[in-house]
């Protein structure tokens, strides 16, 4: 029910508050899925966000960077925070997007993975379903590149909802 309730703050109230509005290269992802899918033990639903944008993004010899920032808690109240960039490659109404964001992890009652920095590399597949919206689904790896004592890793899936503000 927790989840619920926060998932219809982030979807209804945040863009509504100004937030997102400022610049015509803002996009929100609103995002839901499975927190660690493959540890039977440990897996949590999840809800996130992430801000990307557009118009900071750099040209490199690997495609054009974009920052982006987010969050996401799951049920057992782990969370994690943060900042990084994606590379998204667009064919026709289909995106690819590769990222790599650095980040803080709060375990809450969820699974311990083994340090407060981790990092999350992402892939996700977007669809254009309007010119300013987008659905799509992604798969993440979170780890802490043996920063810690122990480095167990977790692979999570979202389902993910992107629109341009």
């Amino acid at each position: 029910m927790k989840l619920i309730i926060k998932l219809i703050l982030f979807v209804f109230i945040l863009p509504n508050l100004g937030l997102a509005e400022s610049s015509s290269g803002n996009k929100w992802s609103f995002y839901t899925g499975m927190f660690d899918f493959s540890d039977d033990g440990k897996k949590s639903n999840l809800f996130g966000i992430q801000h990307i944008n557009e118009d900071l993004y750099r040209e490199t010899s690997f495609g054009t960077l974009q920052p982006v920032t987010g969050a996401f808690i799951t049920a057992d109240d782990a969370a994690y925070i943060y900042t990084g960039f994606q590379i998204p490659k667009k064919s026709g109404s289909v995106t690819i997007t590769p990222s790599f964001t650095p980040g803080l992890y709060s375990e809450g009652d969820g699974k311990d993975l083994g340090h407060v920095i981790e990092f999350k590399t992402e892939l996700q597949i977007a669809f254009e379903i309007s010119k300013n919206t987008e659905i799509g689904f992604s798969y993440n790896h979170i780890s802490n590149a043996s920063l810690g004592d122990k480095n167990p890793g977790a692979n999570s899936y979202m389902f993910n909802f992107i629109k341009k503000y």
